[in-house]
């Protein structure tokens, strides 16, 4: 880890960090000890009031990072929201809120609510009404809170942009910037990401002042560990070798990702015939199945869940066992979000990426190059897996 270019060696233990009671009581509960580097680098300064930006690869406990501080700064008596975490989908900020509920748990007064497109803004504007101190938002459903006038942020303090870089990827720039320009009281701003852009760096000149910059980089400490495969596999045999893996893998809890919306409801349906539990996510789904969706998956009630890449990046689930490309990634940046759904939390995880044809097998062949990966290759003929 780099903190303003300096290497930091030290990674601290949560009772070293001078956290309250209750944090330390609700970090106990999920069984955490000790911070990972982007937490052990970027609570002291989140505590301390500054700006930070901070760069760390995916499933190395940034919501802890900036939620710790937001959590411990909140006022249970005010009834004003003055912690903001801005997110780029629904899944992310429903998953961001979930983390900060356990924080608040034995913090008694102190409420969460999350906002988000796709569902009934009337049910939202009745949490509001209730007082909550920390808001987790998508940008547009925000701005049309702000539009009606059923939140203020006149007394917001802290400020988070979680996943900055794809949030300003996906067009949020000119929202982003007009709730920002609202915020006249804010006292910091945090930004974290996995890759840090152009654009993520015009947020930080315009709205940051001499901020903290930490550097996580996916090393031995903080990698995940994740063993890698490549399948050479015939395109018509893909559902029946993704059957066996699952049967010979005892895998419990699994992911799929399919390039397009049809055949992740293609592939669920497969599965399904073969005896899986499984269900599909994208999205021409309401929002409303997608979060029973996840739910039913987190619960341990589906076995796989398949998915586009709106589930790429947002699903903080720990324990997912294996990660199927059923379909090779049109970009690397992809590649990396997928398998990064497994080997989370110092676990062990597999990623399995099925090729079918000179196309898949080139884009292949960049995403190793490109991402430095270890991957293993195999084939898949007659029923047997053989290494190549």
């Amino acid at each position: 880890m780099e903190i303003n270019g300096e290497k930091i060696t030290e990674i601290k233990r949560y009772d070293e960090l001078g956290l309250s009671p209750e944090i330390m009581k609700a970090l106990q509960k999920k069984g955490y000890e000790r911070a990972t580097p982007v937490q052990s680098g970027s609570i002291p300064y989140f505590m301390e009031g500054r700006d930070v930006i901070a760069k760390a690869p995916t499933g190395t406990g940034k919501t802890f990072a900036f939620g710790i501080p937001m959590v411990e700064h909140t006022d249970p008596e005010c009834g004003d929201v003055t912690g903001l975490v801005l997110a780029p989908t629904r899944e992310l900020a429903i998953q961001i809120q979930e983390e900060l509920q356990d924080l608040c748990e034995f913090k008694e007064g102190v409420k969460t609510v999350v906002l988000y497109g796709g569902a009934p803004i009337e049910k939202q504007i009745k949490r509001l009404k209730e007082h909550p101190q920390i808001v987790v938002a998508t940008p547009g459903r925000l701005m049309d809170h702000m539009k009606r006038r059923t939140i203020r942020l006149d007394r917001v303090e802290t400020v988070v942009l979680d996943e900055a870089d794809r949030m300003l990827d996906m067009g949020f720039i000119r929202d982003v910037t007009r709730i920002l320009d609202q915020i006249k009281s804010r006292k910091n701003i945090g930004m974290f990401s996995a890759t840090i852009s152009r654009e993520v760096m015009d947020i930080s000149w315009v709205y940051q002042r001499d901020p903290v910059e930490i550097t996580v980089q996916a090393d031995v400490e903080n990698k995940p560990d994740i063993d890698q495969y490549r399948i050479e596999v015939d395109r018509s045999a893909k559902a029946e070798l993704m059957l066996r893996l699952l049967e010979h893998g005892g895998y419990e809890r699994a992911i799929a990702f399919c390039n397009t919306k049809n055949m992740t409801d293609r592939l669920s349906g497969l599965l399904r015939m073969g005896g899986v539990k499984c269900e599909a996510i994208h999205g021409d789904i309401q929002q409303a199945t997608r979060e029973k969706t996840l739910a039913r998956f987190r619960e341990g009630k589906l076995q796989v869940l398949v998915a586009t890449d709106v589930a790429a990046r947002g699903l903080d689930i720990d324990d997912v066992d294996a990660v199927f490309n059923y379909d090779v990634p049109d970009e690397n940046e992809y590649y990396v979000h997928r398998i990064g759904r497994t080997g989370r939390a110092k676990r062990h995880g597999v990623a399995y990426t099925f090729i079918s044809g000179i196309t898949e097998e080139l884009r292949m062949d960049a995403i190793v190059k490109g991402t430095r990966n270890e991957v293993k290759a195999l084939k898949y003929e007659k029923g047997t897996l053989l290494e190549l």
